[in-house]
């Protein structure tokens, strides 16, 4: 029973988003093929559509609608270039400045919209031509640009982190935003080392002494977006108010921004701002609903239990279970975005880890900074379809100098896997 459950709920899904059925169509139809295999088409209708809506029920989920206004508010008020002005003071006259900008803009800008996609357009779109201007080679900077994306992703305030928790059970999200803090930011140094050597050896040029002039403008400007980061990371920690009450006061910050500070968004144009939150969020919640009839197919015919049989019969060694995990996370990655994997794949594999004595903070970074890896790797990967198109480059050209920044990224995340105070680190400093 269980082998025709996995083949069927894998087969339909896999035929369905061949023929290019949106995904949370396809997660919901497989799942229901699947329940079919047990209950009659009545009961098993009935059983769906009551999990799906239960799923969304959820008060902590009130944060992802608003982190996602916030973003979406930030990304249309035009910080973008101030991200960029700034980025450019901090990475000074080194070997490969401008491609440092660019990472050090897009862990900024990334960890402020929450979304990979945004900083790679927003910040790629300015960073790659400007680079190639200066006498870089396109495709080193649009490889710089895809690598450095997903940085933002772990750094907080992150829907990942949201979504893990609600479906992990209750871990915590201030212990994961700490956690995310570090491995975001040495994962933007570990692109900077990168291309630091290879910009030396190649003798690219430096940021020109003129950059850098109105220093005290471009810090009054960036600062105030910047400080979205802390503020939302600060009321939590101090106990001013909890994750959902900071997704609300991040849109009340990122309005003030945008339409009093910056100027840069109209009230004409508020409309067109709510609609594409809501939009994001109807996908979303669509997804997290469609996700979750999954994980009750899966339960019922008892797949999750199986996997982790099968992974667990491959070795009783934790190094040797941590490793297969990552490369199937790291598959799982590059054909699937990063919230339906945390909401099918956190229940079948949380277990595993928990009965290795795995802290559920660390799971949860590890397992996020796969996924998050997966969205630049060929061959479906979302992050580098679209930097290379901001790139204006072909895929197969920007893969050769994505593998130096393969190899870094890689490195780091077998850091992360099997040095547990490296995430652990700054939570267990602030007692969370």
């Amino acid at each position: 029973m269980i082998l025709q459950a996995s083949l069927i709920l894998v087969l339909v899904f896999a035929v369905l988003l061949a023929v290019g059925i949106p995904i949370a169509i396809s997660i919901a139809v497989a799942s229901l093929a699947t329940i079919l295999l047990i209950l009659p088409i009545d009961i098993a209708v009935f059983s769906s559509a009551q999990k799906m809506v239960a799923s969304i029920d959820s008060f902590s989920l009130i944060a992802v609608p608003f982190f996602i206004l916030s973003g979406i508010i930030m990304n249309n008020g035009g910080i973008a270039a101030k991200l960029v002005d700034f980025s450019k003071l901090l990475a000074g006259r080194v070997p490969g400045s401008l491609s440092h900008t660019n990472v050090i803009g897009n862990s900024l800008f990334g960890s402020i919209s929450s979304s990979a996609i945004a900083a790679s357009t927003a910040i790629g779109g300015v960073m790659v031509p400007l680079q190639e201007k200066e006498g870089y080679d396109r495709k080193f900077a649009a490889a710089v640009n895809i690598a450095s994306a997903p940085a933002g992703m772990v750094i907080p305030p992150s829907t990942g982190f949201i979504i893990f928790s609600l479906i992990s059970g209750g871990t915590s999200i201030a212990a994961l935003f700490m956690g995310g803090y570090i491995i975001g930011i040495l994962w933007a140094l570990a692109i900077m080392i990168v291309s630091y050597i290879i910009a030396k050896k190649r003798k690219y040029p430096v940021v020109t002494e003129k950059t850098n002039l109105n220093v005290k403008k471009i810090v009054w400007e960036a600062i105030p977006s910047i400080l979205l980061i802390f503020i939302i990371i600060g009321g939590i920690l101090t106990g001013v108010f909890t994750a959902v009450e900071a997704s609300a006061i991040a849109v009340v910050y990122s309005f003030i921004l945008a339409f009093f500070f910056y100027k840069t968004i109209t009230f004409a144009q508020l409309p067109h701002v709510m609609a594409q939150a809501v939009e994001m969020t109807g996908v979303i919640m669509l997804l997290i609903a469609a996700s979750s009839l999954m994980s009750f197919a899966m339960a019922f015919t008892g797949i999750p239990a199986a996997l982790s049989s099968l992974v667990l019969s491959i070795s009783d060694n934790p190094i040797i279970i941590l490793l297969v995990m990552n490369l199937l996370l790291l598959l799982i990655g590059t054909v699937m975005d990063v919230a339906p994997a945390i909401l099918i794949f956190t229940p079948i594999f949380m277990p595993i880890a928990t009965g290795i004595g795995i802290d559920p903070v660390h799971f949860g970074i590890f397992f996020i900074l796969n996924l998050c890896v997966g969205t630049i790797t060929p061959p479906v990967g979302t992050g580098l379809f679209v930097g290379s198109s901001v790139g204006k480059v072909k895929i197969e050209q920007v893969l050769k100098p994505l593998l130096p920044f393969y190899a870094a990224i890689f490195v780091l995340l077998m850091l992360v896997t099997y040095i547990p105070q490296i995430s652990l680190f700054l939570p267990n400093l602030l007692g969370l």
